[in-house]
């Protein structure tokens, strides 16, 4: 009973809090429509720059913030006119005649030109005669106009068109309908203008001495070097002390106040609300100093009255102004969220096309397998036999005895002899005898099935083009749509993250002297680490290579190299190093060619690239013929190869779309041969894909593997099923790939296959470029030096990937 005593209380406080910030969001809210929704905040501001004078008599403000709000928010307009006019009536009469005459003028000058087109230019040109004409009109009352009257007022109109254009990007920020995800630095000093022109309103209000307009300075100040810093800080004390002390020329010295304030609260800001307001006391002292000894302190008591505000602003007024102010921790989060957004959306729209991708093969798929089926089979039966039957039974005297009383007889023996006729065939003597026996008209029957068997095959061979057609489109919208579905998954990497094995490398990186800016572990899996950090250096002599690579394969027991690094050019300087899992194998290659008759151009085409996802390929095309012509056709395949395994399509759906666009995108033979190998680096495991290519060969020390496969070459037959072998490669083993120049090119060798093996096994030398020489140089011997055909090698030597650096153990216990 006794428990249940503070958990009753605990609910009740609970749901008092609750209610609490209900209540205060509700009079938030309320407070939010009245000055925003409704307009009153545009009154309240209007009324403050109707009473902002400078220099004694310049007042551009008034009218260039009815201009603003005409041009933007029209409907606010007419009331804030009316404060305006109240404003400038509390400050003096005939202040309050300029104004209303300026705004008439202005009022009358966009009512006559509001159809006009581009109303942003004529709008600025519009307040400066609305500024200039009644000042013009009030000095000439009294008078021939001196000189400075006349500087007075072209200053006048010349700021009131200026202010224009600054409260056009100012003003907007005060409406609520308006998203800004962040404030240009244009954008912030136009609002600390309109913020020091609104207080400029206040000038001459007092409070037990202080006054208001430099309280509320002071107090904007505070906030803004708080929020931004010191560069925002200082800027807020340049821009709103100029304009108080034009307002009040005997404050002059409260520009120095104000800026020193900004600048030095800016710079204290890790020390929160404590430090600005300490940077605020000591720029007030400071200046104070030079200034009245009299006035040391009123204007203490204007600080510590700033100082009281500052403190009792709700946390969430500069979470809410930090969004908007670039540089800051809130700011850097709204962006960081904004653009999480952004790739949900992105990765969501490239998933959905995968999943249309996938639904269009898995349609295709579906209407192979339709038309595979049995009854699909049984209905081109029926339909030829009733061609057959219409030609032939239709007109017999003895249709009613076949196929009304011995139908099944009939028909079975029909079908029999439609299978005695597939492909070409001649029936056996014993199914024709049974035939003639039944059928009166047997041979006029069997030469109308022979005749119709001709267009029979022809629609059978056709329906099986379409049929390849549809399953070759089927996988390669299927390749498609799954390098659609790793794309997506791309996209959506995150940020792991790996708590262990992130203390374990900022320790070993302390202990060695560096100093760790950032470290971003994105992935620790096996094969496929990546590891991104940021590390202050004095002076870069590779440690990224050298020291922190070798700690992190101690680390997580695993090759880790040194991928990209971005360092800085000055001493300290934070320097950006991105780690991944070393290949566990590495290839290196040679290649040796030559065009017929020492030519130039070879019909020959190679290519040795570098694929994703830890893959080397090697590819020879040989083109039809010599010359140009097989040039072209050789490397357009070995081209459009690249881009498609680039992709991330499969191997195989790759060569069949590569066939499928020589043999459809033109009328005229182009035909080519490929031959590619994709090495595995991972595991040394190697994929063959031979179309009308000559063997390859595999040395492993003194054994010679023989690789082939039979298939037509690329472009003369649409469909065509791709043979793939598969090779487990060791460290050490060389493959040897050629082009028929090289394996048909020996003279006088009746088993080249044989003679090749033994040339290749005799080489002393295992150097990938010295056999790829050797091996072209032994096969032009043999021509007595006469290169009949062009000849490309292409050898590969595959080698167990061992680190430059040696892992630096810093655990006794590796990560897991």
């Amino acid at each position: 009973m006794m428990d249940s005593i503070p958990s009753m209380e605990t609910k009740a406080l609970d749901v008092e809090q609750t209610n609490l910030e209900k209540f205060r969001r509700g009079i938030y809210t309320r407070i939010k429509s009245i000055l925003l929704d409704k307009g009153w905040l545009f009154v309240f501001v209007g009324f403050l720059l109707g009473r902002a004078v400078i220099l004694s008599v310049v007042s551009p403000f008034a009218v260039a913030f009815l201009a603003t709000l005409w041009f933007i928010q029209k409907s606010h307009a007419p009331r804030a006119m009316l404060a305006m006019l109240i404003g400038a009536i509390t400050y003096s009469m005939e202040h309050s005649i300029f104004i209303g005459i300026a705004m008439f003028l202005f009022i009358l000058l966009a009512g006559i030109f509001k159809n006009t087109k581009h109303q942003q230019i004529k709008v600025p040109l519009f307040v400066f005669i609305s500024t200039v004409a009644p000042r013009l009109f009030l000095y000439s009352l009294y008078g021939q106009l001196s000189s400075y009257e006349w500087m007075l007022l072209l200053v006048e109109g010349v700021l009131g068109t200026i202010l224009v254009l600054i409260f056009m990007q100012s003003v907007p920020l005060l409406s609520p309908k308006r998203y800004k995800p962040s404030l240009k630095n244009e954008e912030i000093v136009c609002m600390i203008i309109l913020i020091a022109s609104i207080l400029t309103g206040t000038v001459g209000w007092e409070l037990y001495g202080a006054s208001i307009e430099q309280v509320f300075s002071r107090y904007f100040v505070l906030v803004l070097a708080f929020v931004g810093g010191a560069a925002i800080g200082s800027t807020v004390g340049v821009v709103a002390g100029l304009i108080l002390s034009l307002a009040n020329v005997a404050s002059l010295y409260q520009m120095s106040l104000l800026a020193f304030s900004g600048l030095l609260g800016g710079l204290l800001k890790e020390g929160k609300k404590i430090g600005v307001a300490t940077g605020l006391l000591v720029g007030t002292f400071l200046v104070g100093i030079y200034g009245d000894s009299g006035a040391i302190i009123p204007s203490f008591m204007e600080s510590l009255a700033a100082i009281f505000l500052f403190f009792i602003t709700p946390a969430s007024w500069f979470k809410k102004i930090s969004r908007y102010i670039p540089g800051t921790e809130e700011h850097t989060n709204e962006q960081e969220q904004y653009l999480q957004k952004v790739r949900n959306v992105t990765a969501k729209r490239v998933e959905q096309f995968s999943d249309v991708f996938a639904a269009l093969s898995k349609s295709f798929n579906s209407a192979e397998n339709f038309s595979e089926d049995e009854s699909e089979d049984q209905r081109e039966t029926d339909y030829f036999l009733s061609q057959v039957t219409e030609k032939t039974c239709q007109t017999c005297f003895m249709k009613e005895r076949c196929w009304q009383q011995q139908f099944d007889t009939t028909y079975s023996l029909m079908e029999e002899m439609k299978d005695e006729y597939m492909d070409g065939r001649e029936p056996n003597r014993k199914v024709i005898r049974e035939f003639e026996n039944h059928c009166v008209k047997s041979k006029r029957v069997m030469d109308v099935m022979k005749e119709e068997m001709s267009y029979f095959d022809a629609n059978r061979k056709l329906k099986k083009q379409v049929l390849e057609s549809k399953r070759l489109v089927a996988e390669q919208l299927q390749g498609v749509s799954d390098v659609m579905e790793d794309f997506a998954k791309e996209i959506l990497k995150e940020r792991e993250h790996h708590e262990k094995q992130e203390i374990q490398i900022v320790h070993a990186l302390k202990s060695m002297g560096m100093e760790l800016e950032k470290l971003d572990v994105y992935q620790l899996e096996k094969g496929n680490v990546d590891i991104e950090m940021a590390v202050s250096f004095y002076e870069y002599r590779g440690e990224g290579e050298k020291l922190i690579a070798p700690v992190l394969s101690d680390i997580l027991n695993e090759n880790i190299i040194l991928k990209h690094e971005e360092i800085s050019p000055f001493p300290n300087g934070y320097s950006f190093l991105q780690f991944g899992s070393a290949k566990e194998f590495a290839v290196e290659t040679g290649v040796s060619h030559a065009a017929k008759g020492g030519g130039i151009v070879s019909g020959d085409s190679y290519t040795m690239i570098e694929l994703g996802a830890g893959k080397y390929a090697m590819a020879i095309s040989d083109g039809m013929g010599n010359g140009a012509r097989a040039n072209e056709e050789s490397g357009e395949t070995l081209r459009l190869l690249q881009q498609i395994l680039q992709t991330g399509i499969p191997e195989k759906v790759a060569i069949k779309s590569i066939n499928s666009i020589l043999a459809l995108r033109t009328t005229d033979e182009m035909f080519a041969t490929l031959d590619l190998a994709v090495i595995n680096l991972h595991n040394a495991f190697v994929r063959f894909l031979k179309i009308g290519s000559t063997p390859s060969f595999v040395k492993r020390g003194d054994e010679m593997i023989k690789i082939e496969a039979s298939n037509l070459p690329m472009g003369i037959i649409q469909e065509f099923d791709v043979d793939i072998v598969s090779e487990q490669l060791m460290s050490e083993d060389l493959l040897i790939m050629m082009s028929d120049g090289i394996f048909d090119g020996p003279k006088h060798v009746e088993n080249t296959d044989v003679w090749l093996k033994r040339k290749i096994r005799e080489m002393e030398t295992d150097d990938p470029q010295e056999i790829a020489d050797l091996l072209l140089e032994e096969v032009v011997r043999t021509r007595s030096g006469v290169i009949e055909d062009d000849m490309t090698v292409l050898v590969a030597k595959v080698k167990k990937n061992t680190p430059e650096w040696a892992s630096v153990p810093i655990y006794e216990g590796k990560a897991q």
